[in-house]
C-alpha cells in the first residue's frame, strides 16, 4: 500500500508592526493662499518633505469631490507623498485617492477639556534618558514625555517627544517636542545645527535658525504661536 502523499504545508503570512511619524495638514481657506505657504516652506528648506508620508486632514474645510481631486493633485505636484486623507465622507474619495483613514493619535489636547486633579497625574510627563547618540536615519519616538540625550543627534535622525528635548551633544536632525500639545515643551542642546525645530506643530527649519546660533548652546520654546530660539546661557 502506498503511502499517502503528505499534505503541503500551508505558509503563513508574516505581519509585523511599524509606526512612522506622519505630517499632518490641516488645509484652510482660500487654498491657493494655503498651498503659498506649503510653497514658502519648500522654498527655505527643498527636503523638508522629502520621503516622509503625510495626511490630509479635510475636517476644517468643506471641498467636494473636484475640489478634493485638485487639492491632492497640487500637492502630488509638489512631490509631497499623501498617505491617507481623514476628516471627509469616504462618499467624497474616489478609488483613485489616498484612502480614508481612521485611528490616528491625536496630537493636541482640547482646550475646553476639564482639568481634573486626576487627569494632571495621568498627564505627569516621564522621561526617556538615551546614553548613546542617536545616529543618522534613526528615529527615537516617545510620546508620554521628555527626552534626554546625552550624546549628540545625527543629521537625517529625528527624535519625537510628549515633552521637552534635552541633547547634551549637537543636534543635526530633526527635533519635536510637545507632539502631544504641550505647549510648555522646550529643546535644548549643547550645538545647535538642526535641520529642524518643531514645538506643539510650530516649527522652523535650518534656514530660519539666526547664523549667529549656529554652533553654539541654545534653546527652543513657544512665544505664543511664534517659536523663539535663543542662546543657551
Amino acid at each position: 500500500m502506498e503511502a499517502a502523499a503528505a499534505r503541503p504545508q500551508r505558509q503563513l503570512v508574516r505581519l509585523r508592526g511599524r509606526s512612522y511619524v506622519a505630517f499632518v495638514f490641516v488645509p484652510t481657506v482660500p487654498i491657493v493662499d494655503w498651498l503659498q505657504e506649503i510653497d514658502a516652506t519648500i522654498a527655505r528648506s527643498p527636503g523638508f518633505f522629502v520621503g516622509r508620508p503625510v495626511v490630509v486632514d479635510l475636517s476644517s474645510v468643506d471641498l467636494s469631490q473636484s475640489g478634493i481631486t485638485h487639492l491632492l493633485a497640487s500637492l502630488q505636484e509638489r512631490n509631497i507623498r499623501v498617505l491617507g486623507v481623514e476628516g471627509v465622507e469616504e462618499a467624497r474619495l474616489t478609488p483613485a485617492m489616498p484612502p480614508l483613514l481612521t485611528g490616528g493619535r491625536a496630537c493636541a489636547i482640547e482646550q475646553n477639556a476639564p482639568k481634573k486633579p486626576a487627569a494632571k497625574i495621568d498627564l505627569k510627563p516621564t522621561s526617556l534618558l538615551l546614553e548613546h547618540p542617536v545616529r543618522s536615519g534613526q528615529t527615537v519616538i516617545f510620546p508620554e514625555g521628555d527626552v534626554t540625550i546625552l550624546g549628540s543627534v545625527g543629521s537625517g535622525a529625528e527624535v519625537v517627544a510628549g515633552g521637552s528635548i534635552h541633547v547634551y551633544g549637537a543636534l543635526r536632525g530633526r527635533a519635536m517636542a510637545g507632539v502631544n500639545g504641550h505647549s510648555s515643551a522646550r529643546i535644548y542642546c549643547q550645538k545647535i545645527e538642526a535641520e529642524l525645530l518643531a514645538i506643539d506643530g510650530f516649527y522652523q527649519t535650518a534656514d530660519d535658525i539666526d547664523a549667529a546660533l549656529r554652533g553654539k548652546p541654545a534653546q527652543a520654546w513657544l512665544q505664543g504661536n511664534t517659536m523663539r530660539i535663543t542662546a543657551l546661557n
